[in-house]
């Protein structure tokens, strides 16, 4: 990929029955990452490594391996405004990671604070603008599974960033 400006968003909104909070922290949580992003209750796979420095500038990789191939996930931290927003540079080893960014916005509309809605909003690279149908699916079939997760027990029991 040559580096340019984003031409197309792919955007996915879902309300989620648990905190701001604890959704702001599933996003940072290598333990809490696995039992949504990535793994076997999103698709046909096998995590190999999730690591994350959340931090303004850290960096994440995370290692799964799909019919037989390892595929690493790779970004930078842009902003972490925990509980509300966090944007951060998404790739897939070898192209660089700085081609999309996605921005997770997470607002509690509820009077008690119990359910949140989250939007995920990921910037594409005019490369992969012909796949926003298939990356909106991807990002659903995630926020799905962490709808799911946050009912599990313990789940998103995370310390504060």
């Amino acid at each position: 990929m040559t580096t340019s400006e984003p031409i197309s968003n792919a955007t996915v909104t879902q309300s989620i029955d648990a905190p701001p909070e604890r959704l702001f922290d599933a996003w940072l949580d290598p333990a809490v990452l696995g039992r949504w992003m990535f793994g076997p209750s999103v698709r046909d796979e096998e995590i190999v490594r999730l690591v994350t420095d959340p931090h303004v500038g850290g960096h994440f990789s995370f290692v799964v391996r799909r019919d037989g191939d390892e595929l690493e996930h790779l970004g930078r931290y842009l902003e972490l405004d925990r509980p509300r927003r966090l944007a951060f540079t998404w790739g897939v080893a070898p192209a660089s990671d700085e081609d999309s960014r996605v921005e997770v916005d997470i607002r509690a509309p509820a009077a008690d604070g119990s359910t949140s809605q989250i939007t995920v909003t990921h910037h594409l690279h005019p490369d992969w603008a012909p796949h926003a149908a298939r990356i909106e699916e991807g990002w659903g079939r995630m926020l799905g599974a962490l709808a799911a997760a946050m009912t599990g027990e313990g789940v998103g029991a995370t310390s504060a960033r």
